[in-house]
């Protein structure tokens, strides 16, 4: 029961069988408090519970809260593997009532778990409590049966908790445990109270007041509880072991280090593996929970933990990347409590190995150069921060690394050079920028990227979170506030909204305060990672710095992550119908819809068409997972993956994949691997159905491919059965004879069209007349000239026609001069074979045309056509080719 697994299913179960709702771990990116780095406690994700804003189906819960503290406020990442305790990823066990049960039913919960469901002796344990609070010190009397040595009154904040400068707060009670003598310091509250001896493990917080202002608090009309107990301190104090290290996860971890690397946990060397046990539970995590290594805000913090622990393993020496083969062991020791860390251990994988990579080049570049500047420096000495930013700015060695580098030869930096090394260095490119040509608007974006950094996106594997706004933009200008009516755009730290790009249109949805209301109408990405929401004030005044609520429109999303990952199968489902020649040309994924660009030299075939649609559908019934990893680009290509037109991409690129291909060279591998910064569904199945519209040309050799899917695809189709149930029933058949019958129908529309134009040339040729036309046929020349003027005959029936009198002329020349409802003429001229030598066609029917008012006209000797734009010089045409006969 003393192992780490077990003492976290004791603590959850005990709580569970008294009624508590075991929540899951919320996310280390806190979605409700932009104030945090990272989850801290347990109670972040309860924040808003506490404070009214939010309701839940229960009031008593109980969590294993996973918490990171290496940013920010609370920073334990320097002191991690030095100490017995320190950690940056750590479990915090708790118990939660939102105004239920109080005080007494917590101290008595908390009495019986630790003395009965843990087996802790009782005369090892001691509390302390806030030294207002007698109500506490009684009930743990009347409990827990202690005497007053046994209770400690506490005067200071130590025990008297707040969420902030106003709103709940209340007295605190901790749980100490007595290591026993051997081990030196004092109880809470002596002079000796840093020492090891007495460990608090748990801490109970009597959410009581309200506070207004500074020293004013008045009760809370339904008190609350607020628990943390360390899951790792437990585990020492029921391990019997005086650090965290010692205890059976991170013996685990570090007996995996100490394989790979071929060396022992021992002497000096004993903190790398602490540091590398601990940073590679915080980066697994982290990255599960969507944080990927960068160079700003959260992925920083990331890149600096893995850094640390991937140059203690070089330290260790590992001359290869190794730090990712340690992931299986964590995964097996804690993928049961976190099933997240069994989903992203592909994309948590292949991000330690990239990072590592890239890193080990820069470690052994730096640390050459660190050497070479700082061979004269003796302990005590300051690298000076030019040096320092050098080493930054050029070679890309961070600061942390070189402090951390120098720190065992007692040597520090010069931090107030290196900070003037960065202004300079943003002054100027900010004068290079600023002299690009970039309009006053977007100048702004460039000024509010340097003051604040880049937007941390959080869209992907949520719709709604809290941020604080860093700036309000309108009509081109920073502005404080902005009020109902307003227009303006607004940059927060923290946001799942998704800025247009990669052919994905931008979010919608809706910021909001207590008194305020925005509808998000568009977001877009402005310079290099600011993501800035347009927005129309629906209501009440927003100001900078106040914190908001975003919240993205679910349906939307929804429809524009299935047209997404539909783009996806439909390229290489186009590929393989078509050709690897195919390539995107460029895409707009809309809610509505799909477009999609791809080079093609001809139109698709209804059979191409047919097959691609049907290959997209079958990979959506496999509804296979969607997996997105992070890779190096190089590594990216060589896999297969298909990078997006009009995307910009980095070192490290976001590799998305789908499917199962099922045949052929790619059987049992991904279907579709592409390079894609966008949102997708989580599984294929989500797309619904795919349905290809309409495939058209946009330019030389690029074809345009139209389409839908899930419910628009199914309004579609729905609408096309609701066609052909309408024709079915006007044409009087069964809807499955509808083809036939129009087929019929057709063959029938031809019939009549052919006699009936065979009539009209017999008409216009003399009709049923005895003579078929002959008293129209004059002699010019001694030869034989059928002229006619024919009304309301097709230019396209005039040469069959000629065909006709020309055959029974036997010798001779016919022309004919059609006149259009339009008042335009054409003509056709036919010379008999024995008269070509004497005639030509062209030169006759060029003859009629300029009487026409054109002028050409082309053909053969024996029949050419012309036309003109004077119908009512028909007969004078016909007139004019009998004069060229005689003349």
């Amino acid at each position: 029961m003393s192992g780490v697994n077990d003492i976290r299913s004791t603590f959850l179960d005990y709580f569970r069988k008294n009624g508590h709702e075991v929540v899951s771990s919320s996310p280390l990116v806190p979605r409700n408090d932009p104030t945090l780095m990272f989850t801290n406690a347990g109670m972040v994700q309860f924040k808003n519970v506490f404070t009214g804003l939010e309701s839940r189906p229960y009031s008593t819960a109980t969590t294993s809260q996973k918490c990171v503290r290496a940013g920010g406020k609370h920073n334990d990442l320097d002191n991690v593997g030095y100490t017995a305790r320190h950690l940056t990823f750590f479990e915090m066990l708790g118990n939660f009532s939102f105004g239920d049960y109080f005080k007494e039913q917590a101290i008595e919960y908390a009495w019986n778990l630790v003395t009965k469901g843990f087996d802790l002796p009782k005369h090892r344990l001691l509390v302390t409590v806030y030294s207002e609070d007698e109500e506490a010190a009684d009930l743990w009397k009347k409990i827990a049966g202690f005497s007053d040595d046994k209770i400690i009154r506490i005067p200071t904040s130590d025990n008297f908790w707040q969420m902030g400068d106003t709103g709940p707060c209340g007295p605190c009670s901790e749980i100490f445990i007595d290591q026993g003598e051997h081990v030196w310091g004092g109880p809470p509250g002596t002079p000796e109270e840093d020492g090891d001896r007495f460990l608090e493990f748990w801490n109970l917080v009597f959410m009581q007041f309200d506070q207004t202002a500074p020293g004013e608090r008045t009760p809370l009309p339904r008190p609350s509880i607020d628990t943390g107990m360390g899951l790792e301190r437990m585990a020492c104090i029921l391990q019997g072991v005086s650090s965290v290290f010692e205890t059976d996860l991170f013996k685990t971890l570090i007996a995996a280090t100490e394989e790979v690397v071929g060396a022992k946990a021992e002497g000096e060397q004993a903190a790398s593996f602490r540091v590398i046990a601990d940073h590679l539970r915080s980066s697994a995590f982290l990255i599960a929970d969507g944080v990927l290594p960068s160079n700003e805000g959260r992925g920083y913090v990331l890149r600096r933990i893995m850094r640390r622990a991937m140059r203690h393993m070089q330290l260790l020496g590992a001359r290869e990347p190794l730090m990712y083969t340690l992931l299986p062991t964590l995964v097996q020791e804690m993928g049961r409590a976190y099933p997240e860390l069994v989903r992203a251990e592909a994309l948590t994988s292949e991000t330690l190995k990239l990072e590592e990579t890239r890193f080990r080049k820069t470690l052994d570049r730096g640390l050459t150069l660190l050497s070479d500047a700082t061979a004269d420096l003796s302990e005590g000495d300051s690298l000076d921060g030019e040096t320092a930013f050098k080493l930054y700015d050029t070679y890309g060695f961070p600061l942390d690394l070189t402090q951390d580098a120098l720190r065992a030869r007692n040597i520090g930096v010069d931090l107030t050079s290196f900070n003037d090394a960065m202004q300079r260095q943003k002054a100027e490119a900010r004068s290079h920028w600023a002299g690009s040509g970039d309009t006053a608007t977007e100048t702004i974006w460039f000024e509010l990227r340097e003051k604040h950094g880049a937007t941390e996106f959080l869209g992907y594997d949520t719709e709604s979170a809290e941020g604080v706004v860093q700036a309000l933009v309108r009509d081109g200008a920073v502005v404080d506030s902005v009020s109902a009516g307003d227009t303006v755009q607004v940059v927060v730290n923290q946001t799942p909204f998704y800025g247009e790009s990669g052919g994905q249109m931008g979010d919608t949805g809706v910021i909001s305060t207590d008194h305020a209301r925005l509808e998000v109408t568009d977001t877009q990405k402005k310079g290099e990672g600011v993501f800035v929401h347009i927005a129309k004030v629906v209501s009440g005044t927003l100001k900078t710095n106040e914190p908001v609520a975003l919240t993205v429109d679910h349906a939307r999303r929804s429809r524009l992550r299935s047209n997404h990952s539909a783009t996806h199968l439909l390229h290489e489902a186009l590929r393989e119908v078509l050709g690897t020649h195919v390539a995107q040309k460029g895409s707009l994924v809309a809610p509505e819809r799909l477009r999609f660009d791809i080079s093609h030299p001809k139109p698709l075939t209804v059979e191409e068409m047919q097959r691609v649609e049907e290959m997209a559908n079958a990979i959506v019934l496999q509804n296979a997972p969607v997996t997105t990893r992070l890779m190096s680009v190089d590594d990216a290509i060589a896999e297969g993956a298909m990078a997006l037109f009009g995307e910009k991409y980095g070192d490290e690129v976001r590799v998305v994949s789908m499917g199962v291909s099922t045949d052929g060279d790619k059987a049992g591998k991904a279907y579709s691997i592409e390079l894609c910064g966008g949102t997708h569904v989580n599984a294929t199945g989500d797309i619904g159905l795919v349905r290809v519209l309409s495939e058209s040309a946009v330019g030389a050799g690029v074809r345009r491919v139209e389409a839908v899917t899930g419910a628009a695809a199914l309004a579609y189709l729905a609408e096309q059965d609701e066609r052909v149930k309408t024709l079915a029933s006007t044409l009087k058949v069964q809807p499955a004879d509808v083809v036939s019958r129009v087929e019929a129908l057709m063959d029938e529309r031809r019939k009549l069209e052919r006699e009936l134009g065979d009539a009209k040339r017999r008409l216009a040729m003399g009709g049923a007349s005895q003579d078929g036309g002959a008293s129209d046929i004059r002699e010019v020349s001694g030869i034989k000239y059928l002229g006619k003027v024919l009304e309301g005959i097709d230019a396209k029936d005039l040469k069959g026609l000629a065909d006709d009198s020309k055959a029974s002329l036997g010798s001779g020349v016919v022309s004919l001069i059609g006149v259009s409802a339009d008042g335009k003429a054409s003509a056709v001229v036919a010379v008999t074979q024995d008269l070509t030598d004497r005639f030509s066609a062209v030169d006759l029917v060029r003859i009629a045309s300029v009487a026409l008012g054109g002028k050409g006209g082309g053909g053969r000797p024996d029949m050419a056509q012309a036309g003109g734009p004077d119908g009512t010089k028909a007969q004078a045409a016909v007139d004019a080719v009998a004069e060229a006969l005689g003349a």
